[in-house]
């Protein structure tokens, strides 16, 4: 299906936007810290047009999920809230939004920690920039995404997967201070790629521990006195809060510290090293992985050619990423996922 034969018209614009596999710098987003995340090809696109009536009609291909709404009602469920969320950010900032038809269509796997939403976020908003030839830079359309997705999907997320979705691409690395906003385009590091495997196992942010871990880290920095854990660069400073502050603070700790030393122009094998360490953090300290995420990063961590393997995105679930030796990720995309799947797994692989 396309536009044009669920709305009987042509489509005013279209406007497209990636999903993101980030490589070190995971939970730091929110705490003011440092991540370093890249476009994966996948992406979500949305065509725009105005609406015959008064209601906004919304069109998912990929869930043939068509939803029909006054504008000045209820935020609606489903795919159809990070539209409308992103609508009403706009109106909000002063921008008049008249209704509206959007059609989406996506290769950006739901459920895998790499961005869906902030996918449909950025692209939605593109879209209204272009349709209404609205004053808006990239900075500010990822702003707005993160805006839609904390009041209208009920995620306290950081700024992280909209900044990448729209300023990353897919050719280098976008290391990001999520404070500042101060940011740098870096390649990757010399002779090596990236793999990223779907452990199968989907999530939902909203339901997972994603928005408590939020809160523990905010205790963690009130008890620390400082304003966001990213003021704290010493692990050490985080041993006298109790559990599981203790654990949360120094993970986060530690995390910057990796995105920070990634930044040195070290080798491809002493980035995978940071990304082993970063798993082993969201394991036991963060304890956001699961069995899944653990077997797909054991059998990625000692297949040769592999430098590093970590759990991408927020955990509970989704995918993993490996930095491994150029010119072998394909072979080894299809060897780990061969012994993955025969655990009685059923993962896929999105990226090689």
């Amino acid at each position: 299906m396309n536009y044009t034969q669920i709305f009987n018209a042509a489509p005013a614009v279209e406007a497209l936007a990636p999903g993101r596999v980030n490589l070190l710098g995971e939970h730091t987003d929110y705490n003011d810290g440092f991540v370093l995340p890249t476009a994966i090809p996948q992406h979500t696109t949305v065509a725009i047009g105005f609406s015959p009536d008064d209601r906004h009609h919304f069109y998912s291909a990929e869930l043939e999920e068509r939803v029909d709404f006054d504008p000045a009602g209820a935020s609606p469920e489903g795919f159809a809230r990070y539209i409308d969320g992103c609508i009403r950010v706009l109106a909000a900032a002063g921008h008049k939004i008249p209704p509206l038809n959007i059609f989406v269509t996506s290769s950006v796997p739901i459920g895998s920690g790499l961005s869906s939403s902030a996918a449909l976020e950025v692209a939605t908003l593109r879209g209204l920039r272009s349709l209404l030839h609205l004053p808006l830079d990239d900075v500010e359309i990822a702003q707005l995404g993160q805006q839609a997705e904390i009041q209208y999907a009920g995620v306290s997320c950081g700024i992280l997967d909209q900044m990448a979705s729209s300023l990353a691409d897919t050719d280098h690395m976008l290391f990001l201070d999520t404070r500042t906003l101060d940011r740098q385009i870096l390649p990757f590091p010399p002779g090596a790629e990236i793999v990223v495997i779907d452990s199968g196992v989907a999530r939902s942010l909203a339901t997972s521990g994603y928005n408590q871990r939020r809160a523990e880290c905010e205790a963690a920095a009130d008890q620390l006195g400082v304003k966001a854990l990213r003021d704290i660069t010493d692990p050490q400073q985080a041993e006298p809060l109790p559990e599981p502050l203790r654990q949360r603070a120094r993970h986060v700790i530690t995390e910057n510290n990796r995105v920070l030393k990634a930044l040195e122009g070290i080798t491809a094998a002493a980035f995978g090293k940071l990304m082993n360490d970063s798993h082993a953090s969201l394991r036991d300290d963060y304890e956001v992985s699961v069995p899944a995420l653990d077997t797909l990063v054991d059998i990625l961590q000692t297949t040769p050619d592999v430098l590093g393997a970590r759990l991408t995105g927020a955990g509970f679930g989704g995918a993993c990423v490996a930095l491994v030796t150029e010119g072998r990720g394909e072979a080894i995309a299809q060897s780990t996922l061969d012994q993955y799947n025969r655990t009685g797994n059923h993962g896929h692989i999105l990226v090689s």
